[in-house]
């Protein structure tokens, strides 16, 4: 007897594990968006029996990180373990009988009801028509009066009537139930719920339920499909007036789910999927290597390397660049509207990283499409300059500087500019460099324009004793064709010895800051509408005779 109680219970055991799994499906409630990753939560709920269960959470990311899944439950649940599959028990599926389909189904029993129904009316009404048709026959072989003639004329035309328009209203109707009908079979055959199922990723969940009833779950974990990146557009009306600017984010995602309708939060850095603890290593700090903008003409005797010159547009500062491009007339977009909708958005700033909460549901789908996101939208006051390297390219580069930028939280990124109403390129803000002041490049004004020529009368080589002596003038022609006053810095440069034979003598410069160590003239100069002004600066190099020179 003793032994009988026990092979019952192993055998209530075995039975009990062998039961269907429960199945549910994840919606997404949040999703937290780094540069190369996002951080999922999501929420799914079931009733669950008293004892161990099996659930399986569907509609998960088929492209997470394994060992970032979270599965959390109510206290009178424990979870026992989590696993991830992308085909566990695949059939049940596509299956006539899976648990996922059965809405689906419900709702194919229903058309099928209907189109059942539909038709035997539109076949009562084709036998309806039929003996009306049949009696008219039958009717011709018998004597009636005119009058009683005239009545079955009139009631044959009017139910026969009413009988054809009713069966072509409900063959149409029928069309309409056929075509649901086809619909719902379609994808009831491609195994896809009614729920909108994108994703093959499914959580195998093993639970202990304390007590039969209604079982919250929440899922979280990363994934590498989903990157956001910083980006701006800069409009400018006119010279010296504010710095519009619209601070939006590219997010794109692939994560095999669409996000609809979820609670948005973008963060500026990398997701840490490592779970070491951090160890210190050795910092050390350092300059820079030159960049290739950055131009020293050396003169010597010996061979040397030439430094090939980096795009034009470069040079303007080495923390931004200008891509060229002909100017297009820019999207109409509301200053105000988009002033409204980043009126979301809610900046939290840590010690680390900056994270732009987005208080209004944002949905976008896995497809991997770049959707812009408003994340601010403000004014900076700029300080303009126009900068110009004539020796390099005779063209005129507006710059504004912004201080204190800081404040806006600003990321590194690429901004579009809009000058004028016209987009004349793009440019890169470098917002991680030490500088208080933000420089902008905005692009080319024809509008500004410059001339470098050399002055041949000045400019010759003589041949002294042991020596032989070059000399070189140039002027430079500053020209402002616009209707307003305009700043602009100009620089040139003069070339630097590396050997004590050469001498190497700054004779004019026009007022000029010069910088002895790089080589460089640097000139500020305040234009008048549609003045113009030249400025020369010249110099000498003295070396052996008997030598050949280079870099000259």
């Amino acid at each position: 007897m003793r032994y009988s109680i026990v092979l019952v219970a192993l055998l209530m055991s075995m039975v009990g594990w062998a039961q269907k799994p429960l199945y549910t499906q994840a919606q997404l409630e949040s999703a937290r968006v780094y540069y190369n990753g996002a951080e999922l939560t999501q929420k799914a709920q079931l009733k669950l029996p008293k004892g161990m269960s099996e659930v399986v959470i569907t509609n998960v990311s088929d492209q997470l990180n394994e060992n970032t899944i979270q599965v959390g439950s109510i206290a009178d649940v424990t979870v026992m373990s989590v696993q991830f599959s992308n085909s566990y028990i695949e059939e049940y599926d596509n299956a006539q009988n899976s648990p996922l389909a059965k809405p689906l189904r419900d709702s194919i029993a229903m058309v099928e009801l209907a189109l059942d129904k539909m038709t035997n009316e539109i076949n009562a009404d084709l036998q309806t028509v039929q003996l009306l048709d049949n009696r008219s026959s039958s009717n011709g072989d018998k004597e009636y009066s005119f009058a009683d003639m005239t009545k079955w004329v009139d009631y044959y035309k009017s139910k026969r009537q009413d009988l054809q328009n009713g069966i072509y209203l409900k063959k149409k109707e029928k069309e309409k139930i056929e075509f649901k009908w086809n619909d719902l079979k379609s994808k009831l055959a491609l195994g896809a719920s009614s729920t909108g199922k994108t994703s093959q990723g499914k959580l195998i969940v093993q639970v202990m339920n304390a007590k039969e009833g209604e079982v919250p779950f929440r899922v979280n974990y990363l994934t590498n499909r989903a990157q956001w990146v910083p980006s701006y557009d800069l409009r400018i009306d006119k010279v010296g007036a504010p710095i519009k600017m619209m601070y939006k984010a590219q997010v794109v995602q692939t994560s095999g789910i669409d996000w609809r309708n979820v609670k948005l939060s973008l963060t500026s850095g990398m997701v840490n999927q490592n779970t070491s603890i951090p160890r210190w290593s050795n910092w050390f700090i350092g300059y820079e290597p030159i960049v290739e903008n950055e131009i020293v003409v050396s003169t010597g005797y010996q061979n040397s390397p030439s430094r090939k010159h980096a795009g034009a547009v470069s040079r303007i500062s080495s923390n931004d660049m200008m891509v060229n491009a002909a100017p297009t007339v820019a999207e109409q977009v509301s200053y105000s509207e988009r002033q409204t909708m980043a009126e979301y958005t809610n900046v939290v700033e840590s010690q680390l990283n900056v994270t732009f909460d987005i208080s209004i549901p944002y949905s976008i789908v896995s497809n991997g499409k770049k959707h812009s996101v408003d994340l601010n939208t403000f004014e900076m006051k700029g300080d303009y300059q126009y900068y110009s390297v004539p020796k390099l390219d005779a063209t005129a580069y507006l710059v504004a500087k912004v201080a204190d930028y800081s404040k806006h939280n600003l990321l590194p990124g690429d901004a579009n500019v809009i000058f004028d109403g016209m987009n004349v390129g793009k440019t890169f803000l470098n917002t991680e460099n030490t500088d208080e002041t933000l420089r902008l490049n905005l692009g080319k004004d024809p509008k500004v324009s410059l001339e470098r020529i050399l002055v041949s009368d000045k400019s010759g080589t003589k041949t002294l004793s042991s020596k032989k002596e070059q000399s070189f003038t140039y002027e430079i022609t500053v020209k402002n064709n616009k209707n307003e006053a305009v700043d602009i810095q100009v620089e040139d440069q003069f070339p630097l010895s590396t050997d004590t034979s050469i001498e190497v003598t700054l004779n004019e410069t026009s007022g000029a800051e010069v910088d002895n160590e790089k080589g460089l003239l640097k000139w500020n100069i305040n234009m008048k509408p549609n003045e113009s002004k030249k400025i020369r600066f010249s110099y000498q190099i003295r070396y052996n005779k008997d030598r050949t020179m280079m870099g000259i």
